[in-house]
């Protein structure tokens, strides 16, 4: 291998499809201020989804402060520490408390069993992470959400396409939070959206999201910022939104073949999925030790294959912004995973070159 190959790169639509888009901008004049591209984009997007309250802000980490803030949360919220740090950032952000409780050490996501020990007298909310896009255990979320009156704000930034019991995984929770970055399924190079199947939160959100105006302009009742996406970002994402179905049979079709190809080396394992419920947007391998790993991704970079420590290190050990609890199992799998790389453009013959690097390594 002679090229670089990185651990993910943007799933991008033929570029006149973009300019279609691009010259209706420059016709209308309307670069922003919830214009036309951005109205059909948070529809169109909501439609494929099967959801009907959706709201397009700017990024998915003020979509999760976005979500906090319409449901007037003011307290501790129960989270993961595996996980990339917006998600500690965008409670810490508005004003709340970041709450860690355990991971599953086989799905990666938030334990059940260690949220319900960590709830106080001041829990007013859980953010359960869909990590790689692993659908959480929703039931029993929901159990102890209802059973201890909490609110429940997913943080789905990973879930763009997943499918939970026949509907959207977004349909899940009073809020479920997304991101259109460039590395996601979707992108429209910056973006995120906030669902709810709840319309007046959804109103309220969207208030928010334009300065708190009420929905004629004429008076100020939220405490509101500008969150608005732009009508370039949502051009950029209608194009793409053509290629998410193409790009998720694509991610399943490679994530496969890594499998196929490392599952015999015992040296290798794999995150568990939830009920199939997955979009396969990462390529997590949780190797036996930090050893190996190291070793894994000196001998893909000597090859030019830039894999990635996600999540590394466990956020409870960032000890400059929160106080350090011990998190034996969130610790112990930050420091043995390593995700591959996993695009729409990445060739089949490059996957099964760098699963070939990766069995000589590990011999």
């Amino acid at each position: 291998m002679n090229k670089n190959i990185y651990v993910t790169m943007p799933t991008l639509a033929p570029q006149n499809e973009v300019d279609a888009y691009l010259k209706q901008v420059w016709e209308s004049g309307v670069m922003t201020h919830n214009g036309p591209l951005l109205r059909k984009f948070e529809h169109d997007v909501a439609e494929w989804h099967g959801m009907q309250h959706h709201t397009v802000v700017v990024n998915g980490t003020i979509a999760l402060q976005l979500a906090i803030r319409a449901l007037g949360l003011k307290g501790e919220i129960i989270t993961s520490p595996f996980s990339f740090i917006a998600t500690t950032s965008a409670i810490m952000y508005e004003g709340c408390t970041p709450v860690y409780a355990d991971i599953n050490p086989e799905t990666l996501n938030l334990d059940p069993a260690n949220i319900e020990a960590a709830i106080t007298d001041k829990t007013v909310a859980i953010m359960p992470v869909h990590v790689f896009g692993n659908t959480c255990e929703i039931e029993a979320i929901e159990t102890i959400a209802k059973k201890h009156n909490l609110k429940v704000i997913y943080d789905a930034c990973h879930s763009v396409g997943v499918r939970y019991k026949g509907k959207s995984v977004f349909a899940y929770g009073n809020v479920s939070c997304t991101s259109y970055h460039a590395t996601k399924m979707l992108n429209s190079g910056e973006g995120g959206g906030c669902y709810t199947n709840d319309a007046e939160l959804d109103a309220k959100m969207k208030r928010i999201r334009f300065f708190g105006f009420s929905e004629d302009k004429t008076n100020v009742v939220e405490e509101g910022s500008n969150l608005k996406m732009t009508e370039v970002h949502a051009s950029v994402g209608l194009a793409n939104l053509k290629y998410l179905q193409a790009a998720l049979d694509d991610r399943k079709e490679k994530y496969m073949l890594y499998k196929q190809l490392l599952s015999a080396n015992p040296k290798c394992h794999f995150q568990r999925i939830n009920d199939g419920s997955c979009n396969y947007s990462y390529f997590p391998v949780i190797f036996d030790s930090e050893e190996t790993l190291l070793k894994v991704d000196a001998a893909l970079q000597a090859e030019h294959v830039f894999a990635r420590r996600y999540f590394y290190p466990s956020l409870n050990t960032f000890t400059d912004i929160v106080p350090y609890v011990k998190m034996p199992n969130s610790e112990d799998i930050a420091s043995r995973i390593l995700c591959l790389p996993l695009y729409y453009t990445l060739p089949k013959e490059d996957v099964e070159r760098i699963a070939k690097e990766i069995l000589k390594a590990v011999k």
